[in-house]
C-alpha cells in the first residue's frame, strides 16, 4: 500500500512520469470501486495499447495465486476511471476470453518475456483485461498552454518507448505489439492535428491576426508530419525493423522541430486566455 501510494504521487506529481520499478514503462493509475466497500481504490498498472479505444492491463498479481483486488472489483462494476498523465478517461472493462485472450497475452510475452514468468508461477490462467475509453478525455491542465505542452510531452513520450523497443527487441522481425504501439501513436498524432486545424487555429487566426504566417507554417508541417506516418505505416506492412526504425527517427526528428517551434509560438497567446 505505502509502495502503492509513492508510485500514485510521483505519478501525478509528475504527468506520469514516474522512477523506480515502473521507470519507462507504459503506466497508468486505474481507479475502480471496491466490490464489498464501494470505495474508490487506486492502483498503479503497466498496460498495452490496444490501438482504437482500448488499453490493455494484465492482472497477474506478480504470479500470486490469486487474482488481484482490482481485478474482482471490475468483475463486480466495469466502470471505472483512468488516468494516464495526460488524460484522465472514463472506462467500461471488458475480461477477454479465450483465443481473444490469449493472442493478447502472447503480445504482452513478446515485449516482456516477465509476463510469461508470472503464468508460469501460479495454476491459475491470468485474466487480461481491455479498458474501453466511454467518455471524452479530461486534462487537469490549468491553462491553453500548459494543456498543449501536456499533449506534446505524451507524444514525445511514447515515441521514446518506441524507440526503445525497437533496439531492445532483438527480433528478426517485428513484433505485433509492436506494430500495434506505432500505429495507435500514428492515429494519435492524426487526431491531435486534426483537432488543431479545424478548431484551435481557426479560433487562434480569428482572435490573433498577426498569428497568419505561423498558423500556416504549422499547417503545412501537419501535412508533413501525415506523409511521415503514412510512409511509417508501409513500413510497418512489411517486416523489416532497420526500415521501421529508420522511418521512425525520420518522424521523431521532424515531429521534434514541429512541436518546439509550435510550443514557442502558441503557449505564451494560449496562457493569456
Amino acid at each position: 500500500m505505502d509502495f502503492n501510494k509513492q508510485v500514485i504521487d510521483e505519478f501525478r506529481a509528475n504527468n506520469g512520469q514516474v522512477g523506480g520499478y515502473f521507470e519507462g514503462a507504459r503506466l497508468l493509475l486505474l481507479t475502480t470501486v471496491g466490490a464489498r466497500s464501494g470505495r474508490p481504490h487506486t492502483n498503479p498498472l503497466g498496460y498495452l495499447p490496444d490501438g482504437g479505444d482500448r488499453m490493455l492491463v494484465i492482472a497477474s498479481a506478480g504470479g500470486s495465486p490469486k487474482h488481484p483486488a482490482w481485478y474482482h472489483n471490475l468483475k463486480a462494476n466495469p466502470r471505472a476511471t483512468v488516468e494516464t498523465g495526460v488524460f484522465d478517461f472514463d472506462v467500461v472493462a471488458e475480461v477477454l476470453e479465450g483465443e481473444e485472450r490469449d493472442a493478447a497475452f502472447a503480445r504482452a510475452v513478446e515485449g516482456d518475456p516477465g509476463w510469461a514468468e508470472y503464468q508460469a508461477k501460479t495454476t491459475r490462467v491470468i485474466p487480461v483485461v481491455a479498458l474501453r475509453i466511454a467518455g471524452p478525455p479530461r486534462s487537469n491542465a490549468p491553462s491553453g498552454g500548459a494543456y498543449l505542452r501536456l499533449v506534446h510531452d505524451g507524444f514525445r513520450r511514447e515515441l521514446a518507448l518506441i524507440r526503445k523497443e525497437l533496439s531492445d527487441s532483438g527480433r528478426p522481425g517485428l513484433g505485433v505489439q509492436l506494430r500495434i504501439n506505432c500505429l495507435t501513436v500514428c492515429q494519435g498524432l492524426h487526431h491531435h492535428h486534426m483537432g488543431e486545424d479545424t478548431m484551435m487555429f481557426p479560433v487562434l487566426a480569428e482572435q490573433h491576426p498577426s498569428l497568419a504566417p505561423v498558423l500556416e507554417r504549422l499547417a503545412k508541417e501537419h501535412e508533413r508530419v501525415a506523409a511521415l506516418v503514412e510512409e511509417l505505416k508501409q513500413a510497418l506492412s512489411g517486416d523489416d525493423p532497420l526500415k521501421v526504425r529508420a522511418e521512425i527517427e525520420r518522424l521523431v526528428d521532424e515531429l521534434e522541430a514541429h512541436l518546439t517551434y509550435e510550443e514557442e509560438q502558441l503557449i505564451p497567446v494560449l496562457d493569456l486566455g
